[in-house]
């Protein structure tokens, strides 16, 4: 075998036995020794997307649902640019992806060379490691060493926190690999293996911090987007332990499941809108687990109190804090903590008044908000009501930015289902939404996306993915014929400019492009008609576009009353000091 068919080989196959199962190729020729090399390998699942910026959105969705790395391969050039928009994603989210780029030979760099550009540190601080690999070499020293390379980037991507990592290859030619060798993926002396433990607080600092939490009967948990295994139980049987609230986003774990939902507050975005509620109802301390919460008024309740005593509670040690209001880090596993604090607060008696004040007042808010079921015409934060009752059990529901994961906070209430949540949160961007979620799709089923009618358009490559790998997904696109965020923005009160400038509607039909990637369209414009539709694309093993016509002004106004009704029961409960 050639040198580079060997090297190659010996950093495939170390890959494979580090855990990596799916890869996603763009077709180039520059990469086509390690796109051979993956294909021929019997532990690895090849997915090929022919734009490199849906493919890397493919894989950030794919290994967001499962949870393990996925590897990208890409050729030189401009391909390797089009993935930096997932890399970022994938670097906020914490979602870890092995980014592989093929290269140009260090003598055809710089100098002119076709599909030739500077590869090198192109992620920047957006990877958590990057490596210029050395061209590839037969002996012993440099086989172990393409190895390392293979097993370090798969243990960085997956350690806390995950994350994204970069090696770039370069090759000469020939680029054909011998692949018809039988000892091509011959087993290796010098296979990796890595041990992962978590870090866990010592007996005495748990001590200390129950003791200071042991007096503080006003506190709250807050939790956004984690998804650790067990986490839902432990911080439920933390927050029964210490009386304190879960004020709850849609992408943490605690909304749905079979797991306690006494202690969990869904409709603290609209209750915290009401001023009285937000300055009555100040917690001495937080314990925060998690990403920031997607809620607004939630950010601005934290910015605005000050002498809220923050902990955020992060096994990583990032200071994830937009309100600059930290004063407690704490680097430990988040279910361990949990339990270790629990276990002291379980032994002694706490007045449950405060946190039955909040489960009151979130009852009520509840009951206005849910009152959206009673709206006969598209009203977009229905849907996510509906969805509640239509999902089945063992669901997954990717939400796309901007109105959609905003209506899934106020209107996705809590369900014994177990229905899992996601979005690309971490960014916040519009684009690739359809690619990560079909990505998602081949890993979790069944599988139902929610977007807008502009982040559907932004992706609508994406949807080749569905025809060449016969994926199963509903997408459900919420037409509004624009940008509907922007009705509730400040830019709404400057008319003469607006709908060319945030509104941007663009007048598309939808079911022409769902045609030419042989999906299955439905508009509907009835609830009785978007109940049939959802519940037939769920029994239908191919990608399916529910596209749902709403008016911006109508959905604006209807929030707005809610809202207000909402800030209105809260007021009059707190004058009446009507609690339980």
């Amino acid at each position: 075998m050639s040198e580079m068919t060997v090297y190659v080989a010996a950093f495939v196959n170390q890959l494979a036995h580090m855990g990596v199962q799916q890869v996603v190729i763009s077709p180039g020729s520059r990469s086509t020794p390690l796109a051979m090399v993956m294909a021929e390998h019997p532990m690895l699942n090849i997915h090929v997307h022919i734009d490199e910026r849906s493919a890397a959105f493919f894989a950030l969705g794919m290994a967001k649902a499962s949870g393990k790395p996925v590897a990208l391969v890409c050729t030189s050039g401009t391909a390797v640019a089009n993935y930096y928009p997932a890399i970022v994603e994938a670097y906020y989210a914490r979602v870890p992806l092995v980014v592989i780029t093929a290269d140009r030979p260090h003598e055809l760099r710089d100098v002119g060379a076709p599909q030739a550009i500077d590869q090198l540190h192109i992620y920047g601080s957006y990877v958590k490691w990057f490596v210029d690999m050395a061209l590839p070499e037969e002996n012993e020293r440099m086989l172990r060493y393409a190895e390392m390379v293979a097993a370090r980037a798969v243990c960085v991507a997956s350690s806390v926190p995950k994350g994204p990592v970069h090696i770039n290859v370069p090759l000469r030619e020939p680029l054909v690999p011998e692949i018809d060798k039988p000892s091509l993926f011959s087993p290796s002396s010098s296979a990796r293996s890595v041990y992962k433990g978590n870090k866990h607080l010592c007996e005495e600092m748990i001590d200390e911090l129950y003791a200071e939490l042991s007096g503080v009967e006003k506190g709250v948990i807050i939790c956004g987007d984690l998804h650790i295994e067990g986490f839902s139980d432990a911080v439920v049987k933390l927050a029964e332990a210490l009386q304190y609230p879960i004020l709850a986003d849609p992408l943490s774990p605690l909304r749905t499941g079979t797991h306690g939902k006494q202690v969990i507050i869904e409709s603290y975005d609209a209750m915290l809108k009401n001023e009285v509620f937000a300055n009555q109802f100040v917690p001495d301390v937080v314990i925060r687990f998690g990403a920031m919460p997607i809620s607004k008024s939630l950010y601005i309740w934290l910015q605005e109190h000050k002498q809220i005593k923050q902990m955020v509670v992060d096994e990583a040690g990032q200071w994830r804090d937009p309100t600059l209001s930290l004063q407690v880090l704490i680097e430990a596993n988040e279910v361990q903590f949990c339990y270790d604090l629990a276990q002291r607060a379980s032994n002694s008696f706490r007045s449950t008044q405060w946190i039955r004040q909040w489960q009151h007042m979130n009852e009520r808010a509840k009951r206005i908000l849910l009152k959206a079921e009673e709206e006969m015409d598209m009203f977009e934060g229905k849907i996510f009501i509906e969805l509640a009752q239509l999902l089945p059990d063992e669901a997954t529901l990717y939400v796309g930015n901007s109105m959609p994961i905003r209506d899934a906070d106020t209107f996705f209430m809590s369900s014994h289902k177990r229905i899992r949540l996601l979005a690309n949160r971490g960014a916040n961007g519009i684009d690739g939404v359809v690619s990560s979620a079909l990505g998602a799709s081949y890993v979790a089923q069944p599988l139902v996306l929610v977007i807008g009618d502009l982040s559907f358009y932004h992706d609508l490559n994406g949807l080749l993915a569905a025809k060449l790998q016969n994926l199963h997904a509903t997408i459900i696109v919420l037409n509004n014929n624009g940008g509907g965020i922007f009705s509730f923005l400040p830019q709404a009160n400057e008319p003469k400019h607006f709908e060319l400038l945030f509104g941007t509607p663009t007048h598309l039909s939808f079911q022409h492009v769902v045609d030419m990637y042989n999906g299955h369209y439905e508009k509907v414009e009835t609830w009785e008609h978007f109940r049939r539709a959802v519940t037939h694309a769920l029994s239908r093993p191919t990608l399916n576009v529910i596209e749902v016509p709403t008016s911006r002004e109508y959905n604006v106004k209807i929030h707005r009353k809610l809202w207000k009704d909402v800030s209105q029961e809260m007021s009059n409960l707190l004058n009446k000091g009507e609690w339980a």
